[in-house]
């Protein structure tokens, strides 16, 4: 057990990655209740860890004040001032190693991304379930003195709905079924056409609520809110705030590889991920969920899979893998993990 009372944790981006920390830094604080955590991340993400007790975040804007070596070194003054004891680094990128040097006399730990490990899964030397991330943040803490068991999650309430989501006709007495439909490449998306189908057959029991962002994503989801009843897009219409409010109260959230299924698994809510040339062996599945909720393509007919860790690089007739997902599995699935 470790001595250390305040914890410094460095977690800048990407979305999906930072909260990935929220469940793992949540079963700290609760397993290690005298333990304080300052969080240093970008500010979009500080409503992540709102609701976690002895959790701070101080936000760095390494665009701004904080760029480069001297913002950094600026950073890392700042950051000394607010007396922590021990740094764990989740991140372990070139800024966090830069800020890792002023930090002299401190305990630093980096987390091990095992990129050996991913490098021999993608080449298809060695296609086997790696460690996930959560527990490779959890190694960084153990290594600190702090023993984080996962096997025994906590998971917040829902959150009230505001009057932003409301007034979308969205109620929490209804099933919410979430379904984000894009990523950020798209071989790790479903096709377009097959999401269509899924959100037309589900939208028959269920209120279904799309997620996205961006002004081409808006669009093509308000479209399919148009042509179906008991659908309703919500990007663009609220803050980052009110999306995790409604999101801490949904049944079930569909998603790709991407950063809106690990938001909805920091709540407890069941997750069923679609992956096309990623794969679950990487160790990107959202917190706590069952292997059978992550519906992977056919490897029978793409051996290649995984090609690559976040989607960026596939051969040729690769791009289009998790179409080979049928409609009918999906909605089955869905179906059988929604209480009757």
């Amino acid at each position: 057990m470790s001595a250390a009372k305040h914890i410094l944790v460095i977690r800048f981006s990407a979305m999906g990655d930072v909260a990935m920390t929220v469940p793992v830094l949540r079963t700290l604080t609760s397993q290690h209740p005298q333990v304080k955590v300052t969080v240093v991340t970008r500010a979009f993400f500080k409503p992540l860890f709102e609701d976690l007790p002895n959790v701070e975040v101080f936000t760095a804007d390494l665009k701004g004040k904080y760029k480069g070596v001297l913002g950094l070194y600026k950073l890392s003054k700042e950051l000394r001032t607010l007396g922590f004891d021990v740094v764990a680094d989740l991140h372990n990128v070139l800024r966090s190693k830069i800020l890792k040097l002023f930090f002299f006399g401190k305990k630093v730990i980096q987390i091990d991304k095992g990129r050996a490990e991913k490098k021999a899964l993608v080449s298809g030397e060695a296609v086997r379930q790696l460690k996930t991330t959560h527990q490779r943040y959890a190694d960084v803490f153990k290594a600190l003195g702090f023993l984080v068991d996962l096997s025994q999650p906590k998971f917040p309430k829902a959150k009230p709905l505001s009057k932003t989501v409301l007034n979308l006709g969205i109620n929490s007495n209804e099933t919410l079924i979430g379904i984000a439909p894009f990523a950020a490449y798209e071989s790790k998306t479903y096709p377009l056409e097959n999401m269509e189908a899924v959100i037309s057959e589900l939208s028959k029991e269920y209120k279904v609520i799309l997620f996205g962002g961006g002004v081409k994503e808006i669009e093509i989801l308000n479209d399919i809110e148009a042509k179906y009843d008991n659908v309703v897009s919500i990007a663009g219409k609220m803050s980052f705030d009110e999306e995790l409010e409604l999101i801490s109260n949904l049944e079930l959230m569909l998603a790709m590889d991407s950063g809106n299924g690990h938001l909805a698994a920091m709540f407890g809510v069941k997750v069923i991920t679609i992956w096309g040339v990623t794969h679950p062996f990487a160790g990107f599945v959202p917190f706590n969920q069952p292997k059978d909720f992550q519906l992977t393509a056919d490897r029978s007919q793409y051996p290649k899979i995984p090609t690559s860790i976040y989607g960026n690089n596939y051969p040729e007739g690769y791009k289009n893998v998790a179409g080979s997902i049928a409609v009918t599995t999906i909605i089955s699935k869905i179906k059988s993990v929604i209480p009757a």
